[in-house]
C-alpha cells in the first residue's frame, strides 16, 4: 500500500503529532508498506531523507514552537503523482491540511484525518486571541473531519467529543502507540550521575514540550510545595519551550534551584535512561488528545501522578498504576506525589509493574493493526466527493478571514504572517 502522510509538524520539532507520524511510518514501512511523508523544512533536518518531501514554512510562528506552511511548491503536486498514493492521511485541519483535502479530491482517493488536538486550547498563540476565533476554529476542525472518509481520534474521551460537536464521519479510537522495545532498557543511574541527581533521590520526571498550555506552571508550584516535605525530592524535566522560564524562576524563587535539572530535548537512547532515571511521573497537562509521555513512562516502569483530562484518563488507572486526580490543587497533587514515593517496596512494585501492563495495551503494533484495518476497508469503498460538506468547511474558512482580520486591526497585528491566504496555501504579493 502506498500511503500519503500530509502533516504540519515532524521531526527534527518535537511534539506530540510529529512523533505520531513519525512512530506509524516507521511502523508502516516495517511491514513493507512505502509511506510518502509531506512536512515543513526545519534547522538541522537530516540529509537525504527518503520518502519525506520538505516544503518552506515560517519557523517559531508568534514565539510558539511551530512552523507555519507558506505555500504548495510545483515540485509537491509532481512527486505525489510520481508516488501513487492509495490513501492520504491529514494530520492537520489547516495549512498543509487543506492541501491533503484538495489532493485526495483530485485523485479520487480516500482521506484519513486524525484529530490529534483540541485546536481551540492554542489560539493564544495568536495575536488578539478571543472567544470568537476559538468557536471557529472549533467549527473548522469539525467541518474539515466531515470532508474525510474516516477520523482517527487518539481517545475514546476524543471520540465522544468528536461525536458531540457534530461529526458525523465514521470515528474509530486509533492511539499513537508506544515502541515497548525502545523502553525495555536505558540506563537511569547513569543518567542521574550525568545530571549530577545523587542516586538516592527521589526523582519526580516530566517530558513533554514546555508551553504555557501544559500547564506547568501549577505543576511546578506543586512540585515545590511537595519538595518542603521530602528533602530528597529533584525534579528533572525533558523538554524545552517558553515555560521553561516559568518552571526555573519558581524553584528559584523558594530556593530550590538546586533540585531542578532540565535535560533539554532528549530522543533515544538518552530519553530512554531519562525515563529510567525516574520515580514518578508528574503530569498536569488538560490540553492532551492522549496520554503519549504517560504510556512511553509506564513503558519505562515508571507510576503516574496526573490531573484528569482526556487521554489522560484512559491510561492513568488511580491507585492501579498510579494516581488520577480529579481537582486541580496544588495540596492535593502534593500529597499524591507524597503518598506515591511512601509506599511500601512490595506496593511500589506492583504500581510498576501494573504501569507496564498498561503500556502494552498501547504497542504501536497493535495501533497500527487498527489503522491498515481501517486503511484497507476504504480501498474497498468507491470515491464519494463530498460537496456539501465542501461548502459549509470554506464558509468557516471566509469567517476565520473576518475574525483574523478584526484581530489584526485590535492588536496592531497587519504584518503578521498567518491569515487565510496562508491556511489556503498561498503567498500574498
Amino acid at each position: 500500500m502506498n500511503i500519503l502522510m500530509m502533516t504540519n509538524t515532524f521531526p527534527p520539532y518535537v511534539g506530540g503529532v510529529a512523533r505520531s507520524v513519525e512512530a506509524f511510518t516507521v511502523e508502516y514501512r516495517k511491514r513493507g508498506h512505502r509511506v510518502l511523508v509531506v512536512a515543513p523544512e526545519y534547522e538541522n533536518m537530516p540529509e537525504n531523507e527518503i520518502d519525506v518531501i520538505r516544503i518552506p514554512a515560517i519557523q517559531r510562528f508568534n514565539g510558539s514552537d511551530f512552523s507555519v506552511i507558506l505555500s504548495t511548491p510545483g515540485y509537491l503536486t509532481e512527486a505525489i503523482e510520481e508516488f501513487k498514493p492509495d490513501i492520504v492521511h491529514s494530520h492537520h485541519p489547516f495549512l498543509i491540511g487543506v492541501t491533503a483535502f484538495r489532493m485526495a479530491r483530485k485523485y479520487e482517493l480516500p482521506l484519513v484525518f486524525t484529530h490529534h488536538t483540541m485546536y481551540e486550547q492554542y489560539t493564544h498563540y495568536v495575536p488578539g486571541d478571543s472567544e470568537t476565533l476559538k468557536r471557529f476554529v472549533i467549527k473548522l476542525s469539525t467541518s474539515y473531519s466531515n470532508l474525510c472518509d474516516q477520523v482517527f481520534a487518539p481517545s475514546e474521551s476524543v471520540a465522544s467529543v468528536l461525536g458531540d460537536r457534530g461529526v458525523f464521519a465514521p470515528i474509530d479510537v486509533v492511539p499513537t502507540g508506544v515502541n515497548l522495545e525502545q523502553f525495555a532498557c536505558g540506563n537511569g543511574p547513569g543518567f542521574r550521575a550525568a545530571m549530577d541527581i545523587p542516586q538516592d533521590a527521589i526523582v519526580v520526571g516530566h517530558v513533554g514540550r514546555l508551553a504555557p498550555e501544559k500547564n506547568l506552571e501549577f505543576l511546578a508550584k506543586a512540585l515545590v510545595a511537595f519538595f518542603k516535605n521530602e528533602s530528597r525530592a529533584h525534579f528533572l524535566v525533558v523538554g524545552g519551550g517558553p515555560s521553561s522560564k516559568t518552571i526555573q524562576q519558581i524553584f528559584f524563587r523558594e530556593k530550590m534551584a538546586g533540585r531542578l535539572h532540565i535535560a533539554g530535548v532528549l530522543d533515544h537512547p538518552l530519553l530512554t535512561s531519562a525515563y529510567r532515571a525516574m520515580d514518578v511521573f508528574a503530569f498536569a497537562s488538560k490540553s492532551e488528545t492522549q496520554g503519549m509521555v504517560l504510556t512511553e513512562a509506564m513503558a519505562a516502569g515508571v507510576p503516574v501522578v496526573a490531573l484528569d483530562a482526556p487521554g489522560v484518563r484512559e491510561v492513568v488507572v488511580d491507585h492501579r498504576n498510579g494516581r488520577l486526580l480529579y481537582s486541580e490543587t496544588v495540596e492535593e497533587f502534593s500529597s499524591a506525589l507524597q503518598r506515591v514515593v511512601s509506599l511500601p517496596s512490595q506496593q511500589m512494585q506492583q504500581l510498576k509493574q501494573a504501569a507496564e501492563n498498561t503500556a502494552e495495551k498501547f504497542s504501536i503494533g497493535h495501533s497500527a493493526d487498527k489503522a491498515l484495518t481501517l486503511y484497507k476497508d476504504l480501498l474497498d469503498k468507491e470515491f464519494f466527493d463530498r460537496h456539501k460538506e465542501y461548502s459549509a468547511w470554506t464558509t468557516i474558512l471566509h469567517k476565520i478571514k473576518t475574525e483574523w482580520d478584526v484581530i489584526k486591526g485590535l492588536a496592531g497585528a497587519a504584518g503578521a504572517a498567518l491569515n487565510i491566504d496562508v491556511l489556503e496555501g498561498k503567498r500574498k504579493p
